[in-house]
């Protein structure tokens, strides 16, 4: 790795270091509003990423969505993210007294009906939201949870992630987590969360519509859920006006067994990114647009 390049990923991990330290040393609502300035300055200075979200947007809801409408879903986005930044650096020290008392839940008698069987539960959710918060969440409530989470670029910056995570009582899966492992966790009644709107080659993937174009959609969470009999909960956690959270849990999503593995693999995880599209358009500002996520191509296709 080049000189140039391993002191910016230096630098990087210092300015992480410091906003953690900064976001614990303040209240809540400084540090909103320091993630808040934090977004609207990255946003500011990536015009390249202001265009990515512009694209995307456009490729979905075209015309039904003005130059203005669009503009300011990708101001919003990067907002919101450097909010959620705010609020996950905090986790250690302050979810307890001013995280947790913010947050409310649609459906988790839906939720904890599906855990209690025992069968392990697939919460299936995506890049909206604070999810970091969901998981943080229902874990703090009683449930075991375990999340897939893909390796950060720098090691560094992983542990910091992780160790987060583990703090908080969570399990941490790297992608490059035997399914053995996996599948025993929800074997044994755990909950797993799971991103399924991401391009990636990381994963085993099947093309499948997302908001009208095929997308290289996950798929070995299916596989590895219908297995074990594990329920699929479409979920997410969405960041109010009042910057409170709302965690939304949908209806368990079924399909009539088919006997052919792959096929009822595919229709489970498009029933879940049907419900995840919905949650998406009506929550525009808090999805990461900033994703190509149609970016791999089926054989055949331009």
């Amino acid at each position: 790795m080049k000189l140039s390049k391993k002191l910016k990923r230096y630098a990087v991990y210092l300015f992480a270091r410091f906003t953690m330290f900064f976001f614990n040393s303040v209240s809540r609502r400084l540090a909103s509003f320091v993630g808040a300035c934090l977004g609207l300055a990255a946003w500011a200075v990536l015009p390249k990423d202001q265009h990515k979200i512009f694209r995307h947007l456009s490729l979905v809801f075209g015309d039904n969505l003005t130059p203005s409408q669009k503009h300011n879903i990708s101001r919003d986005f990067f907002i919101n993210s450097g909010k959620n930044l705010a609020d996950v650096g905090r986790f250690k020290k302050h979810f307890v007294t001013e995280i947790k008392p913010l947050v409310s839940i649609e459906g988790l008698d839906e939720f904890d009906a599906a855990y209690k069987r025992g069968k392990g539960v697939l919460g299936i959710t995506g890049h909206i939201g604070n999810f970091e918060l969901m998981a943080v969440h229902l874990a703090s409530l009683g449930y075991r949870i375990a999340v897939i989470g893909r390796e950060m670029y720098d090691a560094r910056l992983d542990n910091i992630l992780v160790g987060c995570r583990e703090a908080m009582g969570i399990t941490n899966f790297p992608t490059t987590e035997s399914p053995r492992n996996i599948l025993r966790w929800l074997k044994t009644g755990g909950v797993l969360g799971v991103l399924i709107d991401t391009d990636s080659f990381r994963v085993r993937g099947m093309f499948m519509p997302f908001f009208g174009r095929l997308a290289n959609t996950p798929v070995g969470q299916s596989l590895l859920g219908l297995r074990a009999g594990a329920a699929f909960l479409p979920t997410a956690c969405l960041r109010t006006d009042d910057n409170h959270y709302r965690i939304v849990i949908k209806p368990e999503v079924h399909v009539q067994p088919s006997g052919n593995a792959e096929k009822d693999a595919y229709r489970i995880t498009l029933e879940c990114t049907k419900v995840l599209e919905e949650i998406i358009e009506e929550n525009k500002s808090q999805w990461i647009w900033l994703h190509n996520r149609w970016h791999t191509r089926p054989q055949n296709t331009t």
